[in-house]
């Protein structure tokens, strides 16, 4: 959240980020957005009775904002299809690995049980079924033999950090386009590229 806070001004975007929602009100993200001069939201899951009366008010909240993009950063929500297709097109999401594989949670607790000698990072579009939408960019990096949880997970956020503002930038400049279950950087200048490796 904070690269993207950072490359909105850096970059020159031609957008501005209205808010970050965060469902936890302890969250540094809400210190980290009010210090860029950016509104915070909280939407707390505690605050709600049921799970469906939370995401009807997250729901609502996201409407209100009227965002043209939404980026999951952090948000360890599984948000529901209704919600979801409000969005259409519309949103994306930064995850720990090398989709298709190691969807969910603990992706580097099980890269490195599983032996892969290659981890990485994804950005894409979201769709109902989790972690399974048309991705945009991956970062792929080494497993290196005295790496544990921490320095993997360390080094998998600097290719987070370096993937998702490009992600935002290509589409919010309309360079990105959705076919089936691929996505399509149109017109790519001779430095980019839809796969990085990084050391």
């Amino acid at each position: 959240m904070a690269a993207l806070l950072d490359a909105c001004t850096t970059l020159r975007w031609d957008a501005r980020i209205t808010a970050v929602v965060s469902d936890r009100e302890e969250a540094p993200a809400c210190q980290i957005a009010q210090s860029f001069g950016v509104r915070a939201v909280v939407v707390a899951r505690r605050g709600f009775a049921t799970r469906l009366a939370f995401d009807d008010a997250l729901g609502e909240q996201l409407e209100a904002l009227a965002p043209d993009l939404v980026v999951l950063a952090g948000f360890m929500q599984i948000l529901p299809g209704r919600l979801v297709a409000r969005f259409q097109s519309r949103m994306l999401n930064i995850h720990p690995s090398l989709l298709p594989v190691f969807p969910g949670l603990d992706t580097h607790r099980r890269v490195l049980e599983s032996g892969a000698r290659i981890h990485g990072a994804t950005v894409h579009y979201v769709i109902p079924e989790l972690d399974a939408g048309p991705i945009v960019v991956q970062a792929a990096l080494p497993v290196l033999p005295h790496d544990d949880e921490p320095s993997l997970a360390a080094r998998v956020l600097v290719a987070e950090h370096h993937i998702l503002p490009l992600a935002v930038g290509w589409h919010l400049r309309g360079r990105l386009r959705i076919d089936g279950p691929r996505v399509v950087l149109e017109a790519p200048g001779p430095a980019e590229s839809q796969l990085l490796w990084l050391p």
